[in-house]
């Protein structure tokens, strides 16, 4: 090859190139100044109260008593006539913040949705907020239960296209929660359940619990394992520098529930129980590779699993990323236990909408699996309709 016929060639390499790159760099603009399609958003942990659970939690909290929730239900319920922050509670801090929750929560209809449009957001996934009717006197607590799945009914009825919901029950009374929990699907055609974890200091893994999991799997309904501050047992060491709530106390409770179900077998007698975690699965899939290491099936004498804990996690387990926006924590989630399992959700009122939005929108994920985490993947396991 002669020098000209060289010359000429890489001269048309070079203009080849440069078209390329004029053409990229046009694509490129006209990616930053098209708007995106719009992602469909279901948010999975929602919260919301009635005014008759709201007082009686009230009441609750002025009897006071060493239970650990009653720390942030006092900020929310009790705080006084004055809400002006204090010394104690200055702007801007979260005690302060706690105390504009409640209207928040009593909210299930305009504002809710102007809150939702702002930010948008397609649904909420809606649930009775913390702690439930889980710290009333069993008959009391049937009733709520009830009242409230009434009420959410009838705002998923209002609003079809913007509200689901998760019935509540009373686990105080296993026979009582079986009849509203098969009301709640078959009649009010809700969408699952919410348990705000311990009851009387008592696990799901626990035999007279069993009847509330068997219920759960007949009617192929997922039930929602929130977190509350930890069960007595296990408090003292949570009492000191706000420990016992979503800093450190929330997680660390509610995973030991989820283990507790693991390692006792109960997921062996109801293989088909369908559980969903907030919070990225309260810190579960950081620890998979140690569970199965110390807990492999047979292993131990007093441990009852039939399989690792990993394979619960797929199989039994479902998570959403309420009030966790760690885009390296959401891969870890999704390499651990599958995208299928994953699913988006804002934590509201205790967390803002906006970086939650923000969140999912810059998430590094593939346009598809975007778009299980972002709707997909809820609409499938608590059969919302698209």
């Amino acid at each position: 090859m002669d020098r000209r016929t060289a010359l000429g060639i890489m001269s048309g390499a070079i203009a080849a190139a440069a078209t390329r790159t004029a053409a990229d760099e046009r694509e490129r603009t006209l990616q930053s100044t098209s708007p995106k399609p719009h992602l469909r958003k279901i948010a999975t942990e929602e919260a919301f109260i009635i005014p008759e659970i709201a007082a009686a939690v009230r009441d609750v909290v002025r009897q006071g008593g060493p239970n650990l929730d009653l720390k942030l239900l006092r900020l929310i319920y009790d705080a006084p006539a004055d809400t002006a922050p204090t010394a104690s509670a200055p702007p801007g801090t979260r005690d302060a913040l706690a105390r504009t929750f409640l209207p928040r929560l009593l909210d299930i209809g305009e504002g809710r949705l102007a809150e939702m449009d702002s930010n948008g957001v397609d649904m909420h996934l809606l649930s009775l907020t913390v702690p439930g009717v889980q710290m009333f006197v069993p008959e009391n607590a049937v009733a709520f239960a009830r009242l409230s799945n009434d009420r959410l009914s009838d705002s998923v009825r209002r609003h079809p296209t913007r509200f689901a919901g998760l019935a509540s029950f009373a686990p105080q009374d296993p026979p009582a929660a079986v009849k509203e929990m098969e009301r709640a699907i078959a009649s009010l055609k809700l969408n699952g359940f919410l348990v705000n974890s311990h009851t009387q200091n008592g696990y799901l893994d626990e035999e007279r619990f069993w009847p509330i999991l068997e219920a759960a799997e007949a009617l192929g309904a997922p039930l929602y394992i929130h977190p509350r501050a930890p069960s007595d047992g296990m408090a003292a060491p949570f009492r000191d520098y706000r420990m016992e709530g979503s800093i450190w106390g929330y997680g660390m409770e509610t995973g030991t529930h989820a283990v507790r179900l693991m390692l006792s077998g109960v997921l062996d007698r109801f293989p088909r129980l369908r559980i969903v975690l907030g919070h990225m699965g309260e810190a579960l899939p950081f620890w998979l590779w140690r569970l199965d290491y110390m807990a492999s099936p047979g292993s131990r004498s007093d441990l009852r699993n039939q399989l690792k804990a990993s394979e619960y996690l797929r199989r039994n387990f479902a998570i959403t990323t309420s009030g966790l926006e760690d885009p390296l924590v959401l891969r870890l989630c999704v390499d651990k236990i599958g995208i299928d399992n994953v699913m988006w959700a804002i934590d509201y009122p205790y967390q803002p909408s906006a970086p939650a939005v923000a969140f999912l929108e810059s998430a590094p994920l593939a346009t598809a699996d975007l778009q299980r985490v972002a709707h997909a993947n809820a609409e499938r396991i608590f059969r919302i309709l698209a």
